[in-house]
């Protein structure tokens, strides 16, 4: 009884002593700024992937020697890696609209500096 009356002195204490300096500013720009960046990255390194596969099925292409069945599957990896760049692309494209069109309705975010 006497550690659950201390336990609740201890924590209504805390909880008058506490002050605003705990609480986190509600800064939409930060949070608008990483999740852009977290977009590029993924868009950088989708463009790499892109760029190895291109690579990979232009040497099966090259290297198919005639066979049909090598030859199919390259093409396809070419194919598939440039509708998976154009999806990759797309998105980042839509990502940026969607961006400019918050802004525009919401204002414009105060700068972060360094």
């Amino acid at each position: 009884m006497k550690k659950a009356i201390l336990l609740q002195a201890v924590v209504l204490t805390a909880l008058a002593i506490s002050s605003p300096v705990f609480a986190a500013s509600a800064d939409v720009t930060k949070v608008q700024s990483f999740i852009q960046e977290v977009i590029q990255v993924f868009v950088t390194l989708a463009g790499l992937v892109a760029a190895g596969f291109f690579v990979w099925g232009g040497i099966g292409y090259i290297t198919s020697s005639g066979n049909p069945e090598s030859l199919d599957r390259s093409k396809k990896t070419i194919v598939n890696s440039a509708i998976g760049l154009a999806v990759v692309l797309a998105a980042f494209v839509l990502s940026n609209i969607v961006t400019q069109l918050a802004t525009g309705a919401f204002g414009a975010p105060v700068p972060v500096g360094p």
